[in-house]
């Protein structure tokens, strides 16, 4: 199983940034799918998740209002639309695949990407 996340960089404050989650050697459909993301110094926290059918999503706090999770089965993909963005958003990004259901709990992810950088500047 891959996940391949990418659409990470650097960009100012208020800016808009669309991560992307490819998946490989998995039945994309049967998964919930979810966002984190761990800054320096910092655990890896919950940003989103949306469940298999894509019909249910969930969002942490820091990204409800800014952050949009949404996936394409037939793409085996999913995304994850920030606007707004504000340096506090700056961390590593990381995508999981979930067999049962979606979660806010990282422990319930049993895939992961390998992470991308997203960096926001004041």
């Amino acid at each position: 199983v891959q996940l391949q996340a990418s659409g990470g960089g650097l960009v100012q404050a208020g800016a808009s940034l669309r991560l992307s989650c490819a998946a490989s050697g998995v039945t994309f459909s049967r998964y919930g799918m979810g966002w984190f993301r761990q800054a320096p110094g910092k655990d890896r926290e919950f940003v989103a998740t949306i469940d298999w059918s894509g019909t249910v999503t969930g969002y942490a706090d820091s990204a409800k209002g800014r952050f949009t999770i949404s996936r394409d089965n037939a793409e085996n993909t999913v995304w994850l639309e920030m606007n707004s963005l504000m340096p506090e958003d700056t961390a590593v990004y990381y995508c999981a695949a979930a067999r049962w259901g979606y979660s806010t709990t990282s422990g319930r992810y049993d895939f992961w990407g390998q992470g991308t950088q997203v960096t926001v500047s004041s």
